[in-house]
């Protein structure tokens, strides 16, 4: 028998096949188990904690989503607003003035020029 590996999801058709069971059991009539969380209360408590977990998880995946958005949001904002204060100290300052060098910008004067091919 191999080894159940608890870390992993269970496959949602499991699961739907698990909540068929749990229907089912209602038929049956006559069912006394002699496991105590195999009798029909305890599985009925299983379930609906199951389903609140699962609820809870919900909610959370989309406050995660939520806070990515903002936090992206944010980050392009932050990066739009450097863009621009970049440019206004190019604009200020000149392309090739040590203000322009301080905000990550090289200097004018530090590119190499053009040098003639000769024919």
């Amino acid at each position: 028998m191999p080894v159940v590996n608890i870390a992993r999801r269970l496959p949602v058709k499991t699961i739907s096949n698990d909540i068929d069971s749990l229907n089912g059991l209602g038929t049956v009539e006559g069912y006394i188990p002699v496991r105590t969380d195999a009798s029909p209360a305890a599985l009925k408590t299983s379930f609906n904690t199951m389903l609140a977990m699962q609820q809870k998880e919900t909610e959370l995946q989309a406050m995660v989503k939520a806070a990515a958005d903002a936090a992206r949001q944010a980050e392009w904002e932050f990066h739009n607003s450097i863009l621009g204060m970049k440019e206004a100290v190019r604009a200020q300052f000149g392309p090739d003035s040590n203000a322009a060098q301080a905000v990550g910008y090289k200097k004018k004067s530090e590119y190499k020029r053009p040098r003639r091919r000769s024919a």
